[in-house]
């Protein structure tokens, strides 16, 4: 570059070689001064890949577990009741039924099963044998997920007349505080309960007036399923 820029003011005669001399002496302290290109760098190399990672095998098909309702003592199974039979390990045996008018369920494989008459624990031992000519040693759970078959029902003088389930105990005075209470013209002192026992057909008295003063408390009956309580 020095030799270039000599040549070239020589050759256009406008400097002297004094001058020529001071200029590439100049150029070549500038050119000294420069800072040094920065060195070249080699390109990233890639982190080699993970292993790809190992997929665990899918877990067996578990049912969730049924979560259900208390059931009372005496409570057999009836129509309209809501059932969850659960099979270990088996979601595809598992379901929900609902018990129909002829008090049959139906499962997958199993087909209908008589259930109306039995406790839970007699169902799940009548499901088990029935499923144990298909599978090896099944493992059953029944759950009482709704009670609908044990209902009590309130007819005449009062605002809500129908049938109503009970899971629990109910006495007449709550029976009648579900149906709305009693009608302004109703006879308080003249309810009745219907109630069938061993065939026969019995009327229960219940004067409401007597236990709204405290009296009488013993006609305050816990009422069974079946039950009719008549307001006149």
């Amino acid at each position: 570059m020095i030799s270039a820029l000599v040549a070239r003011a020589s050759a256009v005669g406008r400097l002297g070689p004094a001058a020529v001399v001071a200029l590439a002496v100049t150029v070549a302290v500038a050119e000294a001064q420069q800072p040094a290109p920065p060195p070249e760098t080699a390109p990233p190399v890639a982190a080699p890949a993970p292993p790809p990672a190992t997929v665990p095998p899918a877990p067996a098909s578990v049912a969730a577990p049924a979560v259900g309702v208390e059931v009372p003592p005496d409570y057999t199974i009836g129509p309209d009741d809501i059932l969850s039979v659960v099979f270990w390990r088996d979601t595809e045996m598992s379901s929900d039924v609902v018990v129909r008018p002829d008090g049959r369920i139906t499962l997958p494989l199993v087909n209908d099963v008589i259930a109306q008459g039995l406790s839970p624990e007699q169902l799940r031992a009548r499901i088990h044998a029935e499923a144990a000519k298909y599978i090896e040693e099944p493992a059953v759970t029944v759950v009482v997920k709704q009670i609908n078959s044990r209902k009590v029902y309130v007819t005449g003088m009062v605002p809500k007349p129908g049938a109503y389930p009970i899971s629990g105990r109910v006495t007449v005075l709550q029976m009648l505080s579900m149906a709305g209470g009693v009608g302004e013209f109703a006879d308080e002192k003249k309810i009745v309960i219907m109630r069938t026992e061993d065939g026969e057909q019995k009327a229960l008295k219940f004067n409401l007036k007597d236990v709204k003063k405290g009296k009488n408390l013993d006609q305050n009956i816990e009422l069974k399923p079946g039950d009719t309580i008549v307001v006149p």
